[in-house]
C-alpha cells in the first residue's frame, strides 16, 4: 500500500483535531476518526502506525504552530514589556487564526493525549518542544531583566502562561471569541505585575 500523501496526512491530522476538541483525546477510537475523516481503519495504522502516535502529532503540530506564533508575535513587539505582553496575547491571536487548534491547546490535557505508545522520535520532539517554551521564557526575562534565574522566569511563566489560561479558557471551553476587553485585562495584567522585579533567591 503506498503511503499517504502530505496532504492527506494533513487532512486527516485536521479530522483528529476536530474530533478530539469535540469529544475529548479518550473519546477517540479509530474507527471514529476513520470515519470522520473518510479513510480505512488502514490508512490510519499505515500512516502512523497507532492511534496514539497520531494523537501525539496532532498535539505536536498544534503546539508547534502555536510556538511559531507567539515567537513571531514577541519579535515583533516594540521593547520588552511589550514583547512579552503579545506573547501572552498569543492564544488569543492563535485562536482567531486556527479555532479548534487553540482549544486543543487550551481545554484538552496533555496527558490524555500522549501515553506509553507514543513512538520514541515523537516523544524526542515534544521534549524538544518543552525546552523551546522555556528558552521563549528565559530570552525575554533576558531582555527585561537581563536575568534568566528561575524566579525571573517563574514570573514570566505566570505572564505568559498561566494568565491567559485562567482568562481565556472560559471562552476556549464554549468555543466563544476572545473578547477585546479579555485580552485588554490580561495586557493590563500583565504589564502590572512586571512592575515589580522577581525576588533573588538567597
Amino acid at each position: 500500500m503506498p503511503r499517504p500523501r502530505v496532504h492527506d496526512l494533513d487532512r486527516l491530522l485536521d479530522a483528529a483535531e476536530r474530533l478530539v476538541v469535540e469529544v475529548g483525546a479518550r473519546g477517540v477510537t479509530v474507527r471514529s476518526l476513520a470515519a470522520a475523516a473518510g479513510v480505512s481503519n488502514g490508512t490510519i495504522y499505515h500512516a502512523f502506525g497507532s492511534l496514539g502516535a497520531l494523537l501525539a502529532r496532532v498535539w505536536l503540530r498544534a503546539a508547534s504552530a502555536f510556538l511559531d506564533l507567539q515567537t513571531e508575535l514577541a519579535d515583533q513587539a516594540e521593547g520588552p514589556a511589550a514583547a512579552i505582553a503579545a506573547a501572552a496575547d498569543a492564544p488569543a491571536e492563535f485562536a482567531h487564526r486556527r479555532p479548534e487548534a487553540a482549544r486543543l491547546l487550551i481545554t484538552v490535557k496533555k496527558e490524555h493525549l500522549l501515553g506509553p505508545q507514543v513512538p520514541e522520535d515523537l516523544a524526542g520532539e515534544l521534549l524538544a518542544l518543552d525546552k523551546r517554551l522555556v528558552r521563549v521564557l528565559v530570552t525575554l526575562a533576558e531582555r527585561l531583566w537581563g536575568r534568566r534565574d528561575a524566579q525571573a522566569v517563574e514570573v514570566l511563566t505566570t505572564c505568559v502562561v498561566d494568565l491567559p489560561t485562567a482568562l481565556f479558557r472560559r471562552a476556549f471551553t464554549a468555543g466563544e471569541p476572545i473578547s477585546e476587553d479579555s485580552r485588554a485585562r490580561l495586557s493590563a495584567a500583565v504589564h502590572a505585575i512586571l512592575l515589580l522585579p522577581p525576588p533573588r533567591k538567597d
